[in-house]
């Protein structure tokens, strides 16, 4: 069973192809806005890497979010456009759940935490000692400071929301807030690949007429607009 991944939830446009006991291809480019220009020729040049066609697939999973509402978008109507071409089921994956779901078998709670401007971060906060990881807090967006402060360390943070309130953190738990190497502080099309594979096996697909993405607050637009 062989997946695509694809990861545009951040400034990093990624894209993975995954089966069962292997990731076969992986590209990430940190592309800032312009997902749109970089994601198709990226997924062609996966397939064509890997020697595939888009109908050697078994299926596509996309991270679904909480992120940049224009990434989303973007990495979800591709998603949905590729499945519909064909005839691919389409998987959704939480973006912050894919990113604590690269530390299994953590021995303490990770906390994915996102920039989502406004001074808030989208973060949760997730047991992956099992080797999966298992919600304890629900993705929402936040006030750093308060967020960390009700925290228990220790906690292994990532992301860039982390990065950026590093300091915050620190001053709130000390020693016990541990942050993710640089290699892994990222969203990855890998790890959406992965989870993706294990939510088809269980057939976790979703209807591609309804499916949206997961913003957890309005849009701009939608806020001047009062929708």
């Amino acid at each position: 069973m062989i997946l695509l991944g694809i990861e545009t939830a951040t400034p990093v446009c990624g894209v993975a192809l995954g089966r069962e006991d292997a990731i076969l291809v992986e590209r990430s480019l940190n592309v800032g806005t312009h997902h749109v220009e970089r994601l198709l020729p990226m997924v062609r040049d996966a397939l064509a890497e890997a020697g595939l066609g888009l109908r050697d697939l078994d299926g596509i999973a996309v991270s679904i979010g909480p992120g940049s509402f224009t990434g989303l978008r973007i990495g979800l109507s591709t998603a949905k456009s590729l499945c519909w071409s064909a005839g691919l089921p389409l998987v959704a994956v939480p973006t912050l759940e894919a990113m604590a779901a690269q530390f299994p078998y953590a021995a303490c709670p990770v906390c994915p935490a996102l920039d989502a401007r406004k001074k808030e971060v989208y973060a949760a906060l997730y047991d992956t000692s099992s080797g999966e990881p298992g919600v304890l807090t629900a993705p929402a967006a936040v006030l750093p400071v308060p967020f960390v402060a009700s925290l228990a360390g220790p906690v292994l943070f990532v992301g860039d929301g982390a990065r950026l309130y590093r300091r915050e953190i620190v001053a709130a738990l000390g020693e016990a807030a541990r942050f993710a190497p640089a290699p892994l502080d990222r969203a990855s099309a890998a790890a959406v690949a992965a989870l993706g594979l294990s939510r088809l096996v269980r057939g976790e697909t979703e209807d591609l007429a309804g499916v949206e993405p997961i913003y957890l607050r309005k849009s701009e637009a939608e806020l001047k607009h009062g929708g």
